[in-house]
């Protein structure tokens, strides 16, 4: 029988609500490079690494010193911007606390920057509750699987006994590939476009404990 021994969490959209700041940090940065950006590209590529969404992006025009050029000038936009307004989403941290009182690991996989990460995980005092921090952005991006089996290894914890919190429907993809079940949240996409996870939810504190371990039933 299947028990669950890992969480692994997403952390933009999901654990913080940071949609509107990265969309503005790409639609200011792009907008210097002459490269349009609409909403429904933001929605489309969200949950990607930077890599994988100024490919999407530039197709044929797309190089690596764009490339760099381009993730630098937005991801430090992105910083700047989220300095002491970030906050967690509702439902967030009593989540983090009752998997860890469950004594079940948790792990953040993220197609973020690991500077981000740290910005975001040291500003809200988060770390408590991680045994892994990874971030996809020098690996293949979601939907790639890679991100979350590194974060399992991590863990020790066997993917297929490992649930994921995501809001992407990259990141939903990239669970599934990875063997694992996943928590879809609404904050960025609609319910409809995230039905192939194995459970939705517009709020974090709409899951417990019990509903995670309810899934490998």
């Amino acid at each position: 029988m299947q028990t669950l021994s890992g969480v692994i969490w997403d952390m933009d959209g999901v654990l913080v609500d940071t949609g509107e700041f990265h969309f503005q940090s790409w639609m200011d940065t792009l907008s210097n490079f002459g490269i349009p950006f609409s909403r429904e590209t933001f929605n489309t590529t969200f949950g990607m690494n930077n890599f994988g969404i100024l490919k999407s992006i530039m197709m044929d025009q797309f190089n690596h010193e764009i490339f760099l050029a381009i993730s630098e000038q937005k991801e430090d936009r992105f910083r700047k911007a989220i300095r002491g307004k970030v906050e967690t989403l509702p439902g967030a941290v009593p989540l983090l606390t009752s998997i860890k009182r469950a004594n079940i690991p948790q792990a953040i996989g993220s197609s973020a920057p690991d500077a981000n990460i740290d910005a975001i995980v040291s500003e809200l005092g988060l770390h408590q509750y991680f045994q892994a921090i990874v971030s996809a952005a020098e690996m293949p991006g979601k939907p790639d699987p890679a991100v979350f089996l590194t974060a399992a290894q991590l863990m020790d914890a066997s993917p297929n006994h490992c649930v994921v919190i995501e809001d992407a429907i990259a990141g939903v993809e990239a669970a599934h590939r990875a063997g694992m079940k996943c928590v879809a949240v609404t904050t960025t996409n609609q319910a409809r476009d995230l039905r192939t996870a194995d459970m939705i939810v517009d709020r974090l504190d709409a899951i417990s404990v019990n509903n995670l371990v309810a899934l490998f039933d």
